[in-house]
């Protein structure tokens, strides 16, 4: 069984503190540990969570009496429950969220306290293609999208300048339209509105009232060494504007490496394929080999057989993680000639003849040795 953490602890203050106090204390940490602000962060959840629980309870005078004098079991014992997933804090402390992200009333960037929730900006995608060197040591790349941000006339309310939004006819402010059918009460997002609350009757010029722009912008981005194709690369807040004063989103960068023409990769290794003539094979040889920084010499021995590897230690890629880079691993690939003189052929035609001949003889040995 799970002991819960103190409610007064949680929220950093002692028991006498004031509700100003704790909501001080909550509006920064619900800040601090915002899900659009640690998306897929379990821990930042649950300690969001957490600190929401306690300020419902300390903030409610029956409840923090009933805490104060017997703790969380006298809280269950009188049927209060904390709270529950993240729509019922939204709902609970909907004013704390939008004071946070600017939409508390009072004008400025406002937009009113409607009942439509803080919005986080939408992600964007950039599908990016560098050469296989770039994504071996890393690289820095300017990248340039069009994207929609904050009106900087209006500051994202909407409004012309030196006006600000009243409140919705339909909906007193409400965001949501009510109406009656029979036993049945049906809500819906105000049409008027929009789910805003708030009704715009002078559009800013430069948004015609949207609260956003449309840009083109540059943006700066590091690639590390070691990045392969479908490698993810976030930059935060570098998505959309939020449509109603949240954070923006985030831009996702997808990569896709050229392939190359002496390489090809398996996991911080690269493989290079070369060619060299049975002759080399044969007799042994020092070739020349490409590698990432440059050629290098390479030892053949006589004897080499066909598809027989060699390595590079340490001239692969480097670890997206950190430490060694990986090998480079050169595998042989012995060529036939198409064609040959007659002379060649000889020398040929004689070297079979030999290997024939020395053949035979090795035959005829171990024949002999078996009795036969």
């Amino acid at each position: 069984m799970t002991t819960k953490r103190d409610y007064y602890e949680i929220l950093g203050v002692d028991r006498e503190a004031s509700a100003e106090e704790l909501k001080k204390k909550y509006r920064k940490l619900a800040l601090k540990y915002h899900p659009d602000r640690n998306p897929g962060d379990k821990e930042a959840e649950d300690k969001f969570k957490e600190a929401a629980e306690a300020y419902d309870v300390l903030t409610d005078p029956k409840k923090r009496q009933v805490y104060d004098q017997y703790g969380h079991q006298g809280l269950e014992g009188n049927g209060f429950s904390g709270s529950g997933g993240f729509d019922d804090i939204f709902s609970s402390f909907g004013d704390i969220f939008e004071d946070f992200f600017g939409m508390g009333g009072g004008g400025g960037r406002g937009r009113g306290r409607g009942r439509s929730r803080v919005q986080r900006g939408a992600d964007l995608r950039y599908d990016l293609t560098i050469d296989f060197e770039e994504a071996a040591f890393g690289t820095e790349k300017e990248i340039h999208l069009d994207k929609r941000q904050t009106c900087p006339t209006c500051e994202g309310n909407g409004c012309k300048p030196g006006t600000e939004p009243e409140i919705c006819h339909l909906c007193k402010g409400t965001g949501q339209h009510t109406q009656s059918q029979g036993f049945f009460t049906v809500r819906s997002t105000c049409p008027a509105c929009q789910g805003r609350g708030k009704s715009i009757k002078s559009p800013c010029p430069d948004c015609n009232g949207r609260g956003q722009v449309a840009v083109s912008k540059t943006v700066s981005l590091k690639i590390p060494a070691g990045v392969d194709t479908d490698s993810r690369l976030r930059l935060n807040s570098e998505g959309e504007a939020s449509p109603n004063g949240g954070p923006a989103g985030d831009l996702y960068v997808f990569i896709t490496v050229r392939p190359h023409k002496h390489f090809q990769r398996n996991g911080d290794d690269i493989i290079c394929l070369v060619e060299i003539s049975f002759i080399q094979a044969a007799l042994g040889a020092t070739i020349t080999i490409p590698t990432l920084e440059g050629e290098e010499s390479l030892k053949i021995p006589a004897g080499t057989q066909y598809a027989e590897t060699f390595r590079f230690p340490g001239k692969g890629i480097p670890s997206l993680r950190g430490g060694r880079r990986g090998d480079q691993i050169i595998q042989v690939e012995i060529t036939t000639p198409k064609k040959i003189s007659k002379k060649q052929e000889k020398l040929l035609r004689e070297f079979e003849k030999l290997d024939s001949e020395k053949f035979s003889n090795r035959l005829k040995n171990l024949l002999k040795g078996s009795g036969y």
